[in-house]
């Protein structure tokens, strides 16, 4: 039929990009829960599961039937929204008490993590070391991203199981994650800022979930007692310093998109939502975690701001993706 030729045929040319709406779906779950919007958390989980199995199932025919394209797409680092989105659906699901699918979920990160990272830093080394590297965006930070995605996820089993050494291999990859943001920023296109098609919201997206990894260790510590009290205060002033630096991306970011509108759909617009939903979720994390209630009210704000943000992108997807399924029937009746 037609119209289910032009559908895969928009299916086949998805970008490693579009992962991201998991991780903005996955994300707004995981708020909306904190919020205490069960309903809403629930929708949007399953919408996220939905998505991440449909992309799970993709990524494994490219890697068994194409697979240089899945080679070509590894090394990229939007390749790591596989990992991230992952950790964020299994950090979900850790909340809805479904321990054994969050183990299950945590190990597939860790497996495709190592594979996915060495690819996408080998190929950024090459670029560097050739000295014909130029600036590169936004997604260069989902290096950060996925290895706090791994440590937020490992922080939240140490709690729920009662475990410490999920915790300490999260404390780990806390501070791994910081290293590589900084070296992430060092190859920043910084006219990304006012000129990126979304993904330049990762940089601050990065800082946020870094804070939320912060959130969720002192959250173990509080139930296993791992560290010691000067241990637990460099961990707590790291994350309230993350947080700030994450709504300082906000401010700057935001500001850009003001000055320079980019009203143009583009799928790295889920990479904008992302980093919405977790900047709220960070700041909601951070107000009970390290005991700044008065974080809660604006987390709360900045939620909804995200959910805005996620229906307008959700819209202009549909829209676009309609339109090109209709226009790609149209050139099939021509001929």
């Amino acid at each position: 039929m037609p119209g289910t030729s032009s559908l895969r045929a928009w299916w086949a040319r998805r970008p490693p990009a579009a992962g991201a709406a998991v991780l903005a779906t996955g994300i707004l779950s995981i708020g909306l829960r904190l919020a205490r919007h069960e309903v809403l958390s629930h929708a949007a989980l399953a919408l996220a599961a939905a998505a991440w199995v449909a992309l799970a199932a993709d990524f494994a025919v490219r890697l068994l039937w194409e697979r240089r394209r899945w080679l070509a797409e590894a090394a990229t680092p939007a390749g790591l929204t596989a990992v991230a989105a992952t950790t964020v659906l299994g950090t979900g699901v850790s909340a809805l008490g479904r321990q054994s699918l969050a183990w299950a979920l945590v190990a597939l990160a860790a497996v495709l993590w190592p594979v996915l990272m060495t690819d996408v830093v080998r190929q950024l080394a090459r670029r560097v070391l050739s000295h014909r590297a130029r600036r590169l965006p936004g997604a260069v930070f989902l290096c950060c991203v996925a290895t706090q995605g791994l440590a937020v996820l490992g922080a939240t089993l140490a709690k729920a199981e009662s475990l410490s050494w999920p915790a300490h291999t999260a404390l780990v990859l806390f501070w791994l994650g910081l290293l590589l943001y900084v070296g992430m920023l060092i190859l920043f296109d910084w006219r990304q800022v006012t000129e990126g098609a979304g993904d330049q919201w990762v940089a601050g997206g990065a800082l946020a979930v870094s804070a939320l990894a912060g959130a969720r260790l002192i959250d173990a510590d509080h139930a296993l007692y791992l560290w010691n009290a000067d241990d637990r205060g460099v961990l707590r002033g790291m994350t309230i310093a993350l947080l700030v630096l994450a709504l300082v991306w906000y401010a700057v970011l935001l500001a850009a998109e003001v000055l320079r509108p980019r009203p143009r759909y583009d799928v790295r617009r889920w990479a904008t939502v992302f980093p919405l939903g977790m900047t709220a979720v960070a700041t909601m994390s951070v107000a009970t975690a390290a005991d700044v209630p008065g974080l809660k009210g604006p987390g709360e704000v900045l939620l909804w701001v995200a959910v805005a943000a996620w229906l307008a992108v959700a819209t202009a997807a549909l829209i676009t993706g309609f339109g090109g399924s209709v226009g790609a029937v149209r050139s099939t009746g021509r001929r």
